[in-house]
């Protein structure tokens, strides 16, 4: 029985050998599957934070060129109205007592670049004005009503060819390109 026993035990001591490799092996491949989690999770974890992070950099892109926009259109709300404002009061001041004195300017102004100039236009609210600017200049030009001409003159030539007109609302608007990035610093401010 002596040899049955120690075959016995040479089966055990093989059995536990194979399961203390089959052990090794297991906490090996565990500890491998452990690792590629875990190296999977870092992965995922600095892709998400990548991901949220260009998310935050693009929704703050978003904000600035929302409020950029929102900030030109207010400014080009405001120096449009600006613009309507300072026209309405050119408008309104063709009735005041000074205007035949504004009037005589472009008037003296228009003759200085025609001054053959046989007839001035000016519309039916400001003929008076001009009038009274034409007796002041000692000129006895033909005055024509045109309502197109609106606060100031046209003067026109002897022959009808040659004119040149001198407004205000004319002044204003060649200036408007000239005065938009001063009004847009003056908001800003």
């Amino acid at each position: 029985m002596a040899l049955d026993k120690l075959l016995e035990n040479e089966a055990h001591a093989e059995i536990e050998r194979i399961n203390a490799e089959a052990r090794e092996r297991a906490e090996h491949v565990v500890a491998q599957a452990r690792e590629q989690a875990q190296s999977m999770i870092d992965s995922h974890e600095r892709s998400l934070k990548a991901a949220y992070q260009a998310g935050l950099v693009r929704a703050r892109s978003a904000a600035d060129l929302d409020s950029n926009a929102q900030r030109l259109q207010a400014t080009d709300s405001l120096q449009v109205q600006a613009f309507q404002t300072a026209e309405q009061y050119i408008r309104s001041s063709v009735t005041a007592p000074e205007y035949p004195q504004i009037i005589v300017k472009l008037i003296a102004e228009g003759l200085q670049v025609l001054p053959d100039a046989a007839v001035v236009e000016t519309s039916a609210q400001e003929q008076g004005a001009v009038h009274q600017a034409l007796e002041q200049l000692g000129q006895s030009l033909e005055v024509r009503v045109n309502d197109s001409v609106q606060t100031g003159v046209r003067l026109v030539g002897p022959n009808g060819k040659t004119s040149i007109q001198n407004t205000l609302v004319g002044r204003l608007d060649r200036v408007r390109e000239e005065l938009a990035p001063q009004i847009t610093r003056l908001l800003a401010e």
